[in-house]
């Protein structure tokens, strides 16, 4: 079966419960977004929201969807940067507790986190102080690595740090290893969009985007035609529409998703489920349209609760439904 390498920023999940949209509006925060802040804002975000619930999780975008893929079975590695802290020591063991292999470098600078500021509609808003993550690095990108593995899951926030993120695509290249991509944030895609239309045309595989990073990569205000204009450059592209479920191409062949029926909390972590979900039947050789259901299983689960993480204790309950998804005629 095939193994994935996920790569990203390796951060801890601070996730917060608003009450209101006041603190998003004070800070300057646009809602549903992800916004770089250094360590004073980060610390002066979490005195504001000191007296609100919030809970703490090892998080990322790509550690999140390779949590998910460990849950189920799948062969997994994540490949960061963390700091020589407390909160290094948990991420590290996050990733072991899950059956995850860390392939984690450390440094003598904080661990980064990223603040998930949720509002009362669910929405979710991040202040990310990249800390450590900041600082991954190309030597960290060994052959015997890339050799193991069958597939490189990124996730786009690292076109901040692009000479990193190129130089690990082309080692995966030279792998012959399929690659997938999570556009991330609309505004992260606005910033970097010249260098990440080079990179997908060029070496993305698989390509994930929720209806605003498409239209920002695009400009097709129209998801169908963002994803056209996805697919015509990737193997498989695929559009997540929100409450409407998503949409998924390969060549000619379109597939409408909806979603599971849920109860939302927070959205925090639903994309990188779904992406979880997404690849686990794709290296299970299933059809898109069950691909896609079992994403949008993954993601109707996690959006049940707080935090990007699906409670340990409903995983059989899902393996159960995913058993089900792959045995029913289409």
């Amino acid at each position: 079966m095939k193994k994935i390498l996920g790569i990203g920023n390796a951060l801890v999940d601070i996730i917060i419960m608003l009450t209101s949209d006041t603190i998003l509006n004070y800070f300057r925060l646009p809602k549903g977004s992800m916004q770089l802040v250094d360590a004073s804002s980060a610390i002066t975000i979490e005195k504001a929201c000191n007296k609100l619930n919030k809970i703490m999780a090892s998080g990322g975008s790509a550690a999140n969807t390779i949590h998910g893929l460990a849950h189920l079975g799948i062969s997994t590695a994540f490949l960061g940067t963390i700091g020589n802290d407390e909160m290094g020591n948990f991420f590290h063991d996050d990733l072991k507790n899950a059956g995850i292999v860390p392939v984690l470098s450390r440094i003598n600078t904080e661990t980064g986190r990223a603040i998930s500021l949720v509002s009362p509609d669910s929405e979710r808003t991040f202040a990310t102080f990249l800390g450590a993550a900041s600082q991954i690095a190309e030597d960290q990108l060994k052959n015997n690595i890339f050799q193991e593995y069958d597939i490189l899951y990124l996730e786009g926030y690292l076109v901040q740090q692009s000479d990193f993120m190129e130089a690990a695509i082309k080692k995966a290249k030279a792998h012959n290893m399929l690659i997938v991509l999570d556009l991330a944030s609309y505004n992260i895609v606005e910033a970097h969009i010249d260098f990440l239309k080079e990179i997908v045309e060029k070496y993305i595989d698989i390509i994930f985007a929720n209806e605003e990073e498409a239209f920002a990569y695009t400009g097709k205000n129209n998801p169908f035609d963002a994803l056209h204009q996805l697919a015509a450059v990737t193997q498989i592209a695929v559009v997540k529409t929100g409450e409407k479920g998503s949409l998924v191409q390969k060549g000619n062949n379109i597939c409408q998703i909806g979603v599971t029926r849920s109860t939302s909390i927070d959205t925090t972590g639903a994309g990188d489920l779904y992406a979880a979900g997404f690849l686990y039947g794709y290296i299970h050789d299933l059809t898109l349209q069950k691909c896609g259901e079992i994403g949008a299983l993954l993601a109707g689960h996690v959006i049940e609760n707080l935090g990007a993480k699906i409670h340990s204790t409903r995983w059989n309950e899902i393996k159960n439904e995913i058993t089900r998804i792959m045995q029913q005629s289409e």
